[in-house]
C-alpha cells in the first residue's frame, strides 16, 4: 500500500512549506506549490526554488524540526494494522528524502521515495542531487511491487493531488484522501477525514479482493 506525504500524512499543506517556515522562504514556496498545483511549474521548477533556501542549513537541524511536522492522526495505527494484515505499507511521495527518511524510521514504513538534496559536510548547498516527478513516483511504486513479487493493479495508493494522477491510473484502489478536485476525480473513491484510520475499511477490501 503506498501514502503519500504532503497533503496526506501532513494535512493542509506540505513538508517543504513547513520547513520553509524555519528555513525563511515560506510565502515563495507556497505560491509556487500552488502553481505547482495548477499546473504553471513542473515539479523540477518547484524543487530548485525550494532547495535553494536549503543552503547553509545542517541536517541535524532538519531532523530536529521534523519533529514537530503537524501528522494526520492515526499513522502508526494504520502503519501497524498494515503489518498485521500482511500489507507493506511504503511511502511514494514527491517530498525530499529527509522527509521520507524521517517518517519510515518513526512508523515502520517499508520504503520510502523523493527527489534528492545536495549535501557536503553534512549542510545542504542548496542545490537539488536527484529530481523526481509525479511519474517517478509512479515508476518507483512499480519498481517497489515487482520487487515484492506483485502487479501494481493488485496495490493501492493514498493521496491528494496532482503528483498522484500518474500512480492512481496504475493501482487497482486509490483513495483520494481530504483531495483536490482533480485527485477525486481520478480515484477509485473518497475519504475525507483527519484520521488515517478511517482508510482502513478500504485496504481491507482491497486485501479481501486480491486474495
Amino acid at each position: 500500500m503506498f501514502f503519500d506525504v504532503d497533503g496526506t500524512l501532513v494535512p493542509r499543506t506540505s513538508s517543504s512549506v513547513f520547513l520553509a517556515g524555519f528555513l525563511g522562504h515560506h510565502d515563495g514556496l507556497a505560491r509556487a506549490e500552488d502553481a505547482y498545483a495548477a499546473g504553471e511549474m513542473d515539479n523540477a521548477q518547484v524543487s530548485e526554488l525550494d532547495a535553494a533556501g536549503w543552503a547553509g542549513a545542517s541536517e541535524e537541524q532538519i531532523r530536529e524540526w521534523l519533529i514537530d511536522l503537524p501528522l494526520a492522526s492515526g499513522i502508526a495505527e494504520t502503519v501497524a494494522w498494515c503489518h498485521t494484515n500482511h500489507v507493506m505499507p511504503i511511502l511514494a511521495t514527491l517530498a525530499w528524502t529527509p522527509v521520507g527518511s524521517h517518517l519510515a524510521d518513526r512508523f515502520g514504513f517499508h520504503a520510502f521515495s523523493g527527489p534528492r538534496l545536495e549535501t557536503s559536510e553534512g549542510r545542504f548547498t542548496g542545490r537539488v542531487a536527484h529530481h523526481f516527478d509525479e511519474h517517478d513516483k509512479r515508476d518507483f511504486a512499480a519498481a517497489q511491487a515487482q520487487a515484492l513479487g506483485l502487479d501494481l493493479h493488485s496495490c493501492g495508493a493514498v493521496g491528494d493531488s496532482r503528483s498522484d494522477l500518474p500512480l492512481f491510473a496504475s493501482v487497482g484502489l486509490s483513495v483520494a484522501f481530504n483531495a483536490s478536485a482533480a485527485a477525486r476525480t481520478a480515484a477509485t473513491t473518497t475519504v475525507n477525514s483527519d484520521d488515517l484510520r478511517d482508510v482502513l475499511p478500504l485496504l481491507n477490501r482491497l486485501i479481501t479482493a486480491t486474495r
